[in-house]
């Protein structure tokens, strides 16, 4: 293999660390230099030989809150911008897990494995909201729910969709 394609292998890798393995990977790292200067100078290069804008994200790590920072080092990282997120917590009875989890296992068959327990949960709430909507007459909530929906779908069943609703008119 080359030295850009272990990079590239590398990279994945780290992605996949938790804080602590990544944490610990650092300081093995660390202990390689003579001193904490040469280990600062060897980051500072990059291991593709790109300059370190040390100042820029120093900076950005003083005045930006903790999250977003993370959300700013991610997408410097992968290329792709993140939405911010929560844990939810609630209590659900043991007699109401089969439902939930069967609803979140439907939900994710019909958009598709790749997507998250949390997108799942947002569909089915768009799709209860958008039944609401459609018993109460609130034509603009139904809309932002049906709206939600087809952009959630994946691009195949998403045009099919809209080709049948264009027939239909």
């Amino acid at each position: 293999m080359n030295n850009d394609a272990n990079s590239k292998r590398l990279d994945n890798i780290e992605r996949q660390l938790t804080q602590k393995q990544w944490a610990i990977r650092q300081a093995d790292e660390m202990r390689r230099y003579a001193s904490q200067e040469d280990f600062l100078k060897a980051i500072g290069k990059g291991r593709d030989g790109q300059r370190f804008d040390c100042a820029t994200w120093l900076h950005k790590a003083r005045e930006l809150p903790k999250e977003e920072f993370k959300r700013e080092v991610s997408k410097h990282l992968t290329g792709k911008e993140t939405e911010p997120w929560e844990i939810l917590y609630f209590k659900a009875y043991k007699s109401q897990l089969p439902v939930i989890v069967h609803a979140l296992e439907t939900a994710g068959l019909l958009l598709g494995s790749d997507k998250s327990r949390g997108y799942c949960l947002e569909m089915i709430c768009a799709d209860f909201l958008a039944g609401v909507s459609l018993e109460a007459g609130n034509r603009d909530a139904l809309l932002a729910s049906l709206t939600r929906l087809v952009i959630g779908l994946p691009k195949p069943e998403r045009k099919q969709l809209l080709e049948e609703v264009l027939v239909t008119f």
